[in-house]
């Protein structure tokens, strides 16, 4: 693999330029509120239509503009260097729709992709169950076959944009097997999906996540994703080829830190001058750089992976290592960020104790690190 392949080209840098802007000037200004307002911004949302960002990665046959995986790192990371709740904004349509785009039918595709694209629908991905995080072959939540319906009932948990989203792809098992007695379906909001409780968290305050439940919801056979018992297949693969984009979105939350910290430190005085010239501490800004450079190339190269089609069948540990590596560099930054604050950085009148929360979660989503060393593991024993 080249270094052109995970690195930006001169297209992907100028539209860089053209979206560091808008992060500045339009998303930033409200990156406080939407923390303190522990809601949705649908004034955030637009502004992302108004960019086009809804649409930039889905299929052009469907209304997108079939941005690689690469441009929509670079996306998730300049969003997030601003504002880490804007950038789950705009990453999580994709994942919920990443299975439909994967293994859905050219049916299921028309009815629902362009909506999605345009901004008019949001999908939410719902796999997790509070005993069935790390373990989702262990999900209950179960789906009977009535005729040409599914009856579905359950519940499901951490689901991120519940009540927001319209559209849910639910996993439920269909059979005792474990891993193939799970099946995948798109499920419309307006069919029965009750909103069970909206978590209050540490971080990420501006993405709503909750606990999602269906008693009986009636969903037609031409809403399944796949094959019956396909599920679990389909919900790792959609994780491997999303787990990445959460490493962008750690870079990205690292890097604001950065950034917000070297103006602190050319401005803050003590003992006659400004701390930015204490060697100690630039040391400390010196290996917080160093590890977001690194952690940034290794994601890159895990969504060009992505977009070469996983040639060498090493997606899963590039994405693991990825996910793994940069979520635990954000959350190392931010603190160092914070401690280069002093009191400071313990207010609300800095962003770096919002970027340190919020940096947390990137550890735990989309399968905690845990379970990214459990996949790193076996593919270096297979």
């Amino acid at each position: 693999m080249t270094k052109r392949e995970f690195s930006l080209d001169d297209d992907q840098r100028e539209f860089q330029g053209v979206l560091r802007r808008f992060c500045e000037e339009k998303i930033a200004p409200l990156a406080k509120s939407t923390d303190e307002g522990e809601v949705f911004s649908w004034e955030t949302f637009e502004l992302l239509k108004a960019m086009d960002l809804t649409s930039l990665s889905f299929p052009s046959a469907y209304g997108g503009s079939d941005a690689s995986l690469v441009t929509q790192a670079m996306v998730a990371e300049e969003l997030a260097r601003v504002c880490a709740s804007t950038s789950l904004m705009f990453l999580i349509s994709k994942l919920g729709m990443l299975p439909v785009i994967n293994f859905g039918s050219d049916d299921l595709k028309r009815r629902y992709l362009p909506k999605v694209t345009a901004g008019e629908s949001q999908a939410s991905y719902a796999l997790s169950e509070a005993d069935a995080g790390s373990d989702v072959a262990s999900i209950t939540t179960r789906a009977i076959r009535d005729g040409d319906d599914w009856i579905i009932s359950g519940s499901k948990s951490w689901i991120t944009n519940a009540g927001t989203s319209d559209l849910y792809t639910v996993f439920a098992r269909t059979s005792g097997d474990r891993h193939h007695g799970i099946t995948a379906f798109l499920v419309e909001g307006k069919w029965g999906v009750q909103i069970d409780k909206l978590e209050k968290k540490l971080g990420l305050k501006g993405s709503p996540t909750g606990v999602i439940r269906m008693d009986g919801v009636k969903v037609p056979d031409a809403n399944r994703i796949g094959a019956v018992g396909e599920g679990f297949h389909i919900a790792m693969h959609t994780l491997d080829r999303s787990r990445p984009t959460i490493g962008a979105q750690a870079v990205g939350i690292a890097q604001g830190a950065i950034d917000v910290t070297l103006e602190y430190m050319k401005q803050r005085h003590t003992f006659g001058k400004p701390i930015a010239e204490r060697q100690g501490l630039q040391w400390m800004m010196a290996d917080a750089a160093t590890k977001v450079e690194a952690a940034r190339t290794l994601v890159y190269r895990a969504c060009a992976t992505v977009d070469a089609g996983d040639p060498n069948k090493d997606l899963s540990r590039l994405g693991a290592m990825a996910k793994a590596f940069a979520s635990d560099v954000a959350m190392a930054v931010t603190t160092d960020c914070v401690q280069l604050h002093g009191g400071y950085g313990y207010t609300r009148d800095f962003p770096v104790e919002r970027m340190m929360r919020d940096a947390k979660i990137t550890q735990i989503y989309e399968g905690t690190n845990q379970i990214q060393r459990m996949v790193i593991s076996k593919n270096l024993f297979a």
